[in-house]
């Protein structure tokens, strides 16, 4: 989602990345398993995305232009993840947002919607650097640092000084 950005500075009012709090108190993705009623990945996405997220993603259309990787994990279980990345309209993410607690999955699976701070605090480590030392599902901080650096949302070497401040903040 894109809005009208003078400069980098105003990077965290024009974009937004959506995350939720899961029922087990850590950060992922919306999404989940693909069963055999669903027609192709992006039928299943969709019907997972309306289950965590509720009835304000009827109108969102999730096609295969949306698709950016795909990973193999092999244990616990054997499982193969899709990545997908869908631009909104502001809008969207606010009616998404409100909607969010008439989903069928609330208060089970979803514990609420997160928007990840795009931003780094003066003192250099509040912002993305602390949110980054939070617990992340599976692979959804890697899916996380791959969505800032495809949008190019932020440069490598921001991502790389994020990192280390994030790391310092683990320590």
């Amino acid at each position: 989602m894109r809005l009208s950005c003078p400069n980098d500075f105003h990077i965290a009012a024009c974009f937004f990345i959506l995350m939720m709090m899961r029922f087990d108190g850590r950060l992922g993705f919306p999404g989940g398993f693909v069963d055999t009623r669903d027609i192709s990945l992006e039928e299943g996405l969709k019907r997972e995305l309306e289950e965590e997220l509720g009835p304000a993603l009827a109108t969102v259309e999730v096609t295969e232009d949306d698709y950016r990787s795909s990973q193999v994990r092999e244990h616990p279980q054997k499982c193969v993840t899709h990545f997908y990345i869908k631009e909104l309209k502001l809008e969207e993410i606010e009616r998404i947002e409100a909607e969010a607690v008439n989903a069928k999955d609330h208060g089970l699976e979803v514990m609420g919607l997160i928007r990840v701070p795009l931003y780094t605090l003066r003192d250099r480590v509040g912002g993305l650097p602390a949110f980054l030392c939070n617990n992340f599902i599976g692979n959804s901080k890697s899916q996380l640092l791959y969505a800032l650096r495809s949008l190019k949302l932020l440069r490598e070497d921001q991502i790389q000084e994020v990192l280390k401040a994030s790391h310092r903040l683990q320590y």
